[in-house]
């Protein structure tokens, strides 16, 4: 909060066609709210489609990264009795439970249950764990991990340990997350 950095997504904003990285220019962030959900199926990947004010400027992109997107804010707040939480070093990582925070209705962030099935911490990459949602409720809403949900911060023991990247396109219930600690290496 007070130097209004901010990171994103934990993967790169890449070209469609070629799936190069895609050069900065400029960019902006800006407030959104979910207002559809696909559901994810084996072999279609559902979707989070949102409505963004873009009437309001929040924030400025300064660099598009294979390990997420970064920039600086001077508008965000943190909300009311929100505390600073501790990242885990990517040696503190294990397999086992886990949360991820999510909006994936309207602009309320909620938590839900996810498990660690693979922790692999010698990646450098954007693949470092294989996450697997265990939450009835986001399985019955989204059926899993969809795309829009990349950046969902991954919590383990009280500890900020990753974000969610991609969704394993066959199953899902299943995706990948980045170690925090990669992120924060490429924010430089």
């Amino acid at each position: 909060p007070t130097t209004g950095a901010f990171a994103a997504l934990g993967h790169g904003v890449n070209d469609t066609d070629t799936a190069t990285l895609m050069p900065l220019e400029s960019g902006s962030i800006m407030p959104a709210s979910v207002s559809e959900v696909k559901k994810g199926l084996p072999g279609q990947p559902g979707e989070l489609h949102g409505d963004f004010d873009l009437t309001k400027d929040l924030g400025t992109l300064s660099a598009n990264t294979e390990r997420g997107i970064f920039g600086r804010s001077e508008k965000l707040t943190v909300p009311s009795g929100a505390k600073p939480m501790e990242v885990a070093k990517k040696a503190e990582v294990k397999t086992g439970k886990a949360t991820i925070l999510s909006n994936v209705r309207g602009e309320q962030v909620e938590e839900f249950d996810v498990e660690l099935i693979c922790v692999d911490q010698a990646s450098k990459g954007t693949r470092n764990m294989l996450v697997k949602v265990t939450d009835p409720e986001l399985l019955e809403l989204t059926g899993g991990i969809v795309q829009g949900m990349s950046g969902s911060p991954i919590i383990q023991d009280g500890k900020l340990v990753g974000a969610v990247t991609h969704v394993l396109v066959n199953d899902p219930t299943r995706g990948y997350g980045i170690f925090i600690e990669n992120m924060l290496d490429a924010a430089g």
